[in-house]
């Protein structure tokens, strides 16, 4: 799968927090995420495996019960199962991917 770099296709996940999935396979789900100051996405869990990199902006991460003040080039790793959240200290930029594939991300089919 091969896909050209664009501005549109983003979707609207939470107050602030607009994602796209840039690519995906059988098992991985690469996605980027525009995240705006103040933007929260409360702790939850989830069965895939996330591995992420913070592009630009400062997000604070809770992974379990640790705390984590991430700036740009700094990456984390959440295991499937454990509980996190993420408080948007400034606008960001964060890529992300996702093991298995997420269903919820995959772009919405094009009619023809």
């Amino acid at each position: 799968m091969f896909t050209h770099s664009s501005h549109s296709g983003f979707r609207d996940a939470l107050p602030g927090v607009r994602f796209k999935t840039l690519a995906h396979g059988a098992r991985t789900l690469f996605t980027e995420f525009h995240l705006e100051r103040g933007g929260v996405v409360p702790r939850h869990s989830h069965p895939h495996e996330q591995t992420g990199y913070l592009v630009s902006g400062a997000v604070r991460f809770t992974i379990g019960s640790a705390s984590f003040d991430a700036t740009p080039g700094d990456c984390w790793c959440i295991e499937g199962g454990i509980e996190h959240e993420a408080v948007v200290l400034q606008d960001s930029v964060a890529i992300e991917v996702f093991s298995p594939v997420r269903e919820d991300y995959l772009p919405e089919a094009k009619s023809t």
